[in-house]
């Protein structure tokens, strides 16, 4: 079964400079053609679909449009143009520190973000033990968020967004944070996921990681679509693309 299916999706922005004009003066400049806003194109005509149990390996430069696409399946952006279409629930794990509060200690925020995934008290009071066991964080559970490194925040939300047996995964660049050991632990959860039937979209640079992981990849540059297909088909391209840079 189709998980997830992309039907020429654009997402598009209006951009200029607003800070110091009012609605009014922004319709008149429109109508007199004098208008200095202009439409960005983040993402353009982006077509795929992936199965159910697959890894989707997302690549491209910086500003290819990989994390705006990965909002829109996530849910958090609309597309301007074209339609998808999303079957099952979502974790994603899209930036660091999204979706907690600094302000409350690791145990609490553990608890709101399972929460904010949609899942009971119940099944967190459950499971709380095995992310903070697998983050490694035992002696921070009554630690402030704001008071961890980067990478203690990483496992931690890499923990959280694994351990709930979520339908899809989205990840955006966030195995690239942490120690060697800890992002090694991560790639096999990820591969113990997709071995029970979950549906994976990995955004990485790391082409290597791309290569080990995925079972299709999608290249993006500059928002368009530059190819979609067998892992190492699109990754031979991508990195002879990478020596012209």
């Amino acid at each position: 079964m189709k998980k997830i299916e992309l039907n020429n999706v654009s997402v598009s922005y209006i951009v200029g400079d607003f800070s110091n004009r009012g609605l009014k003066d922004v319709v008149i400049q429109k109508l007199k053609g004098k208008s200095t806003e202009k439409e960005f194109v983040a993402v353009k005509n982006v077509t795929f679909a992936i199965e159910e149990g697959e890894l989707l390996g997302i690549v491209g430069t910086n500003g290819a449009g990989k994390s705006t696409l990965c909002k829109v399946i996530s849910g958090i952006m609309r597309p301007t143009q074209g339609t998808m279409a999303v079957r099952g629930s979502i974790a994603s794990l899209l930036e660091l520190g999204t979706g907690f509060d600094p302000e409350l200690t690791v145990r609490e925020n553990t608890f709101l973000r399972g929460a904010m995934l949609g899942y009971t008290r119940d099944f967190m009071n459950k499971t709380y033990r095995s992310i903070i066991d697998f983050a490694e964080l035992q002696e921070f559970e009554d630690r402030k968020f704001s008071h961890l490194s980067s990478g203690m925040k990483s496992r931690l939300a890499f923990s959280i967004a694994c351990l709930v047996n979520p339908e899809i995964l989205i990840l955006d660049e966030v195995l690239s944070v942490g120690d060697g050991a800890f992002r090694q632990k991560s790639e096999q959860k990820m591969l113990e996921i997709i071995k029970g039937g979950a549906t994976t979209l990995l955004v990485s640079h790391s082409l290597e990681q791309i290569r080990r992981m995925s079972t299709k990849v999608l290249w993006l540059d500059k928002g368009q679509q530059i190819a979609f297909g067998e892992t190492k088909e699109v990754c031979d391209r991508y990195a002879e693309f990478l020596k012209t840079k």
